[in-house]
């Protein structure tokens, strides 16, 4: 059996260069199945529900992911807030271009801003947003990295930031890699998506990444399946900020 005490440094095939796009859509498609059914869109818009819940009063709302890739995590918390009556915009940041104009063709009605960079270079000049997340990008990084987004995160959010990601565990990648042996059809989520969780961190490791990127006062919930759920809001909201209605 697989030894899951250390976290995994090697390369996922999807960080590589010159991976063909009809491949990368392809793992994009089946990894938001993955994230339909197992239950990673709703521990998203969970993360959206915990901030929002702290600032009581409101009308509207701008939503960052980084690392957004087709947009699917946007799409779900959309829905959300359509159901809820609260007035969202978006905001999509994605390295790769390829997905950046894939994730316009899939929700073209979505109230969007899509951006092509690496999320370290976006400077939002005009309105910060009230809140940003990631949801299965940290685990890409080394933690020194992590520490750097975290801080990042927390300067350009006016109300708070939240992480989705995996938690490093033996049935959490030993299910993941029977399911994605007998279903997928990308060669890129069979190899990637077990070794995503072993790229994945403990509790014990996340805690040690908030308390060197100086986040205190933050949440760390375990998720079913297999996820960690990352909550930081701002002590006080700003001035700036517009406030919104609650659920």
């Amino acid at each position: 059996m697989l030894s899951l005490s250390k976290r995994s440094y090697k390369k996922e095939l999807l960080d590589g260069a010159d991976i063909p796009f009809a491949d990368v859509q392809k793992n994009m498609e089946e990894l938001n199945v993955i994230n339909s059914l197992l239950g990673g869109h709703k521990i998203t818009v969970d993360g959206v529900k915990k901030i929002l819940q702290s600032f009581p009063v409101h009308q509207s709302i701008i939503i960052c992911e980084i690392g957004c890739g087709g947009g699917d995590n946007l799409k779900a918390i959309e829905k959300y807030c359509n159901h809820h009556s609260i007035n969202a915009s978006f905001i999509g940041i994605d390295i790769k271009e390829d997905c950046i104009d894939f994730a316009r063709q899939q929700y073209p009605t979505l109230n969007a801003q899509w951006i092509v960079s690496d999320y370290k270079e976006v400077n939002f000049t005009k309105q910060p947003p009230g809140i940003i997340f990631s949801s299965l990008f940290c685990h890409h990084f080394i933690e020194k990295d992590i520490v750097k987004m975290l801080r990042w995160m927390k300067e350009n959010s006016s109300l708070g930031f939240f992480i989705n990601d995996l938690h490093r565990h033996p049935l959490a990648y030993y299910s993941i890699k029977l399911i994605t042996a007998i279903f997928s059809r990308s060669y890129l989520v069979k190899n990637d998506a077990p070794l995503s969780v072993v790229r994945g961190f403990k509790k014990r490791e996340w805690q040690m990444i908030n308390s060197e990127a100086g986040i205190t006062g933050y949440s760390l919930q375990w998720k079913w399946a297999f996820r960690h759920l990352i909550v930081y809001v701002h002590q006080e909201m700003p001035l700036q900020v517009n406030k919104f209605a609650n659920e």
